[in-house]
């Protein structure tokens, strides 16, 4: 390392580390010449990835951010689709809270999005894809089809809500359960996944969209309680596209979309 170092200072003519003590650190030129070297550095790797591609027999790339949900549920589903059409595509998909979806997208990190909120970047696009009713999710008591179900609000009273697990709903569902006179212990527990799990351990129970917990709920594993005198909330699919700029594979990514979703409502 201390060779490639002198050898980089050697052709660029400056010094770009000095060493203070046991520590390195960077010189006001070192400071200055960072984000090219980092640029360098993401280029030469993009160019290794596309290289790879091309030898695998890829002649196109597809980037695609996902909300965590959307990944674990319609994603897949979508991906195959596309795969089996055009096999010659090299897709990509990033992982990303929804909060953080349009960004990608505007920034150029991902040719299409697909968010859980409506994106607030001017650069981009947005469109509903599909509504998700949010459901009341309990553990499974063990008991038989016969048994009673529980009480939603002694549930509601009497275990710990597990909260914030998606970006849109949460705020607004509280202030309506307090104004209804519920005394409710909560747990932020910001990812759905690990709600899940808390769920199926006893540690809690919670709010979630209902295409989450399917599996869940066909195994037994949880019961889906009726909230009567409270309306819960829907939540969204979005597909958050560039304003300018579309390539080809994300053009026909979405035309699988309007074949599965019809029609593609535009909302920004």
């Amino acid at each position: 390392m201390s060779q490639h170092i002198r050898s980089l200072e050697k052709e660029l003519g400056i010094e770009l580390f000095v060493r203070v003590g046991k520590r390195v650190k960077l010189t006001p030129a070192g400071a200055r010449f960072l984000p090219y070297a980092k640029s360098l550095l993401a280029q030469w790797n993009s160019g290794l990835e596309d290289l790879l591609a091309w030898r695998q027999g890829y002649k196109e790339t597809l980037q695609l951010v996902a909300s965590p949900i959307i990944a674990r549920t319609s994603l897949p589903h979508l991906v195959h689709r596309y795969t089996k059409l055009y096999p010659d595509v090299d897709i990509s998909i990033k992982i990303a809270d929804s909060v953080e979806v349009g960004a990608m997208v505007q920034s150029g990190q991902a040719d299409l999005g697909l968010s859980r909120m409506i994106p607030g970047e001017l650069q981009v696009n947005a469109f509903l894809i599909q509504t998700d009713p949010i459901v009341f999710a309990v553990p499974h008591s063990g008991g038989d089809m016969e048994s009673p179900l529980p009480d939603w609000e002694q549930e509601l009273s009497t275990k710990r809500v597990l909260t914030h697990n998606h970006p849109v709903y949460w705020d607004d569902l509280l202030l309506l359960l307090r104004r209804r006179g519920l005394s409710l212990r909560t747990m932020v527990v910001s990812h759905v996944d690990i709600a899940k799990r808390f769920i199926e351990e006893g540690l809690g129970v919670s709010f979630l969209p209902r295409s989450a917990i399917i599996r869940e709920l066909f195994e037994n594993r949880f019961i889906e309680l009726e909230t009567p005198g409270i309306e819960l909330p829907t939540v969204a699919s979005y597909l958050v596209t560039p304003k300018l700029g579309m390539s080809h594979t994300a053009e026909r990514f979405i035309a699988i979309l309007h074949s599965l979703y019809p029609p593609l409502a535009p909302v920004k």
